[in-house]
């Protein structure tokens, strides 16, 4: 039989040589990344997981991501990112340059990635790019002008371009600033800019007839939130009219648009993710110089292309080309 003294002295080096196993067997540290979306997830999210992949970051495995939705709501971010202490948030990655202010009101310790932003400094984010300090990094738009190259993708596909139509919606806060870039871009390319209005359905209708009788070669739409919403409408009228068109976001050549040129937010989560691996790494965040990139995405609709009886253009000038059909 085991003596009591004896019995008390194993179990006791039992009990310390357990979690000293157990902590042998937990093997590295699986990071917790937190994603804070404005609206919805996108497709664009998935350039994150594949910039993490292309650095040898298994999901699931070497780390974890917990999505949350603010749903465009100030105090829910507030709720949402006051939990991330409590869930040890290693990191959070940011797509959308409205949710920058709040979260960083939010926590000024967990580091920030922004996967894109706009202005960082006019926007009072950082005051200064190559050193942000505190708890902030990532990337921001390089601000460019996509006008001449719009310009130049219609040239492009279109021979002896001389004309081009430019829609705007003139209860736009861009519509000055964006008529003045595409006429500087519109002289450049040597070609005549016609512009037109239209801020109801029935006006978009009327603008076209416009550009029919100034005997437009293509048409230029400017970003605007209420032609999002008559993406369809543009599309046809626009195949209607024979005209080739560029817009800025895919939705229209979904719809039956020719082109579209934007920043590729793909592209830019890809990119981001490099800030996520230093911070893994042990760099601080206010360290991280704050990246300008200029990451443009062509899509193009390849039946309407056919439809109108033009060339596809060449892939220069873009950091991805896609052709849908």
């Amino acid at each position: 039989m085991i003596r009591r003294r004896e019995f008390i002295s194993l179990l006791g080096g039992a009990a310390v040589a357990w979690p000293l196993g157990a902590r042998a067997q937990q093997g590295p540290k699986v990071w917790r990344v937190a994603i804070v979306v404005e609206g919805m997830r996108s497709a664009a999210y998935d350039g994150f997981l594949q910039g993490m992949d292309e650095l040898g970051y298994v999901a699931g495995k070497d780390y974890l991501i917990e999505w949350r939705f603010a749903d465009g709501r100030f105090l829910r971010i507030l709720e949402l990112v006051g939990n991330f202490a409590k869930l040890n948030i290693d990191v959070i990655f940011l797509g959308s340059p409205a949710m920058v202010y709040p979260v960083r009101q939010a926590t000024r310790t967990i580091p920030i990635v922004m996967g894109y932003s706009t202005d960082p400094v006019g926007n009072g984010f950082v005051t200064n790019m190559a050193h942000p300090g505190g708890n902030l990094t990532g990337l921001a738009s390089s601000g460019e002008d996509p006008s001449p190259k719009q310009l130049k993708l219609l040239a492009a596909v279109v021979p002896n371009l001389s004309r081009v139509g430019l829609l705007q919606n003139p209860e736009n806060s861009n519509y000055a600033s964006i008529l003045k870039s595409t006429q500087a871009a519109a002289q450049t390319a040597g070609v005549e800019l016609v512009w037109v209005d239209a801020r109801v359905p029935q006006e978009i209708d009327a603008a076209f007839q416009v550009l029919a009788r100034e005997r437009v070669g293509a048409l230029k739409v400017s970003s605007d939130r209420f032609f999002l919403t008559r993406q369809q409408q543009l599309a046809d009228l626009a195949l209607k009219y024979r005209l080739p068109s560029i817009f800025t976001e895919r939705d229209y050549v979904e719809a039956g648009g020719l082109m579209s040129l934007d920043e590729s937010l793909k592209d830019f989560y890809r990119h981001a993710a490099s800030f996520v691996d230093k911070i893994f790494k042990g760099a601080k965040p206010g360290d991280l110089p704050i990246e300008q990139l200029s990451l443009l995405d062509l899509v193009i609709n390849r039946k309407t292309a056919q439809q109108l009886g033009v060339a596809l253009p060449p892939a220069t000038d873009v950091s991805a080309y896609e052709v849908i059909d």
